[in-house]
């Protein structure tokens, strides 16, 4: 259905167009309303002569015009232009009709990555590469390909390198070895590393996970301690300039680095990637590490799985100089697949693992028959029933945090447990379960919601603040200073590992925290987690909810909903209009 948005874009570029042509109008706010729902482009094609709604309830549908007579109109209008033209749309191959800037930003992308994954990394010592490998990946009997060591070559040799894996399979330490791997083979001179991620939480763990490997590292001290501990978020590290949308640091004003590591990368949307890679000099090596399969980026785009998407990933080739055989791309994706937190043939792994393959009727047969008392399915249908459920988990997953006088303390309790709900409005979703939550612990004086400021309250930011430093994601909890019970902030993870803190009035956008959406929660693990599907399906719902929803948890999860609902969400792919994969891939 078309937003009150889209249709004020049709009429205006019908007005700067000197048109009154509906099928005109039609196009231009069906391509404002792609880029709400996160498509890059607008497929004609899927459109064509199919039956749209203005919004307006009492106004029958319309109808878009065959494809033939669309694109002959489009082609004649001056507001729609080739690749390669300024005008306000354009229109691709294979029937995509673009904004420009999306179609600009993908152009960059694409070109970036092809320009970079084209061009080998040479006069590497490689009887010292070799050492170095067989140290930091020893051999083990009887074991299969280390695609960890598969990772770490083709970072050395690449300049373009994306790790792909599921939680657990080594994503993190894997990082850490190649950045003593590539300390250790640079001997000329120290490497400039940057560590970054989406939000300030994923920064936060990103920093905590790299400190905590490379203790246990077998290199020298002297290669540790050049391996930086400390991430930031993309926006931090590109610098953001108030008042503009653009970076201090760009394709003029370059990043001084010779490595960028962008971990959780699949929550990096296209626009945010564009400028990233024009701020890397093009002989700087860049890393994305991710899940490709967990939900696409909020804003448009489904960067790293168009990116992984070439239907055989397991390795890269054998041999990195086979040109005519192979893309050499190719040669730059690893996916990892051994998991090291849990078994892939326990309950936990081969849940995810058929929600991901589309399994519905594995998945509830895994969730109503296991016997691990870490996955528990409940049957909800009702608020009632919704509430008689969560009340128990509400006080013993947010006691201890509610305890907490020091800050860095009650984050990370906080980051223990954790509600998810797959929308945000209506009695199963997000602002209706925070109201429940917060009503169970006022009745056990565990909090005292009087003012909207009440100690322990979590928040979670919703917009983007260049000025504080805080970004779409972020999490805070109100509470007092040592030694204070009258001056309330809100602290924030920093980005070394301490804590920022804030005046809470001056917060950007922001809402309460007990519970929050899946899409929101990507990028954070927790110890326990309680999944509340929707009572009714939702076009949100997607097996990428799904499994991102699963594997949040490090240890407990439990499903509340209903079997409906479930099995539509698991049958459902999610699939974003884009050109990025053919131009990477087919061209």
């Amino acid at each position: 259905m078309l937003t009150y948005i889209d249709i004020h874009f049709g009429q205006f570029m019908n007005r700067i167009a000197g048109s009154r042509d509906h099928d005109i109008f039609l196009a231009s706010a069906l391509v404002s309303n792609a880029a709400g729902n996160g498509d890059v482009c607008l497929d004609l094609e899927s459109f064509a002569g199919k039956e749209i709604s203005d919004g307006d309830e009492n106004k029958k549908p319309v109808q878009c015009p065959p494809l033939d007579i669309w694109i002959e109109k489009l082609e004649k209008i001056k507001i729609v232009g080739r690749p390669g033209e300024y005008r306000p749309m354009i229109l691709g191959g294979k029937n995509r009709l673009y904004l420009y800037r999306y179609w600009n930003y993908e152009k960059r992308v694409s070109d970036s990555i092809k320009l970079r994954a084209s061009e080998d990394i040479e006069r590497i010592d490689v009887v010292l590469l070799q050492k170095a490998l067989d140290r930091l990946f020893p051999y083990n009997l009887g074991e299969e390909v280390n695609l960890q060591k598969v990772a770490a070559v083709t970072s050395v040799f690449k300049r373009f390198c994306v790790i792909s894996g599921g939680p657990g399979t080594g994503k993190t330490t894997t990082i850490a070895k190649i950045l003593a791997l590539l300390t250790e083979i640079e001997t000329e001179k120290k490497l400039r590393i940057y560590l970054c991620a989406p939000t300030g939480k994923a920064a936060a763990k990103l920093s905590e996970s790299i400190r905590n490997t490379k203790a246990g590292i077998d290199c020298s001290e002297t290669v540790k301690s050049m391996i930086p501990e400390n991430a930031s978020t993309i926006h931090r590290m590109l610098k953001t300039v108030p008042g503009l949308s653009g970076f201090y640091h760009n394709a003029d004003n370059q990043l001084p680095a010779d490595i960028v590591v962008v971990d959780e990368a699949s929550m990096v949307d296209l626009a945010l990637l564009s400028k990233l890679m024009d701020a890397v000099p093009d002989k700087a090596r860049i890393i994305l590490v991710g899940d490709k399969d967990q939900l696409a980026s909020v804003e448009a785009g489904s960067v790293l799985g168009d990116i992984c998407n070439r239907g055989d990933l397991s390795a890269a080739s054998e041999k990195f100089n086979i040109r005519s055989a192979v893309n050499p791309l190719s040669d730059c994706i690893v996916v990892l697949q051994k998991n090291y937190r849990f078994s892939v043939t326990g309950s936990l792994g081969m849940l995810s693992s058929a929600v991901n393959k589309g399994d519905s009727e594995t998945a509830l047969s895994i969730l109503k028959k296991s016997k691990d008392e870490n996955i528990r399915w409940e049957y909800i249908k009702t608020a009632k029933e919704l509430h008689c459920s969560l009340e128990k988990k509400i006080v013993e997953g947010y006691t201890a945090y509610h305890k907490a006088y020091d800050p860095i303390e009650a984050l990370n309790s906080f980051g223990r447990f954790k509600i998810l709900c797959a929308v945000n409005k209506g009695q199963f979703g997000v602002d209706a379960v925070n109201g429940f939550v917060e009503s169970v612990l006022a009745r056990k004086k565990l909090i005292s919601p009087s003012s909207q400021w009440y100690r322990g309250r979590p928040v979670l930011i919703k917009g983007n603040n260049y000025s504080l430093g805080l970004f779409n994601g972020d999490i805070g909890i109100i509470m007092a200073e040592k030694d204070s019970d009258d001056n309330m902030f809100a602290f924030f993870h920093g980005d070394s590992g301490g804590t920022r803190k804030f005046k809470p009035g001056i917060l950007p956008e922001h809402d309460t925290a007990y519970a929050m959406t899946v899409h929101k929660s990507q990028g954070s693990e927790f110890e326990e987690v309680v999944i509340v599907l929707p009572e009714k399906d939702y076009p949100v719902m997607s097996r990428e909810l799904i499994y991102t929803a699963l594997t949040r948890t490090t240890g407990k999860v439990a499903l509340l909903g209903t079997e409906g609902v479930l099995q539509e969400a698991i049958s459902r792919k999610t699939e974003r209009a884009s050109g990025l994969r053919d131009a990477l891939w087919r061209e």
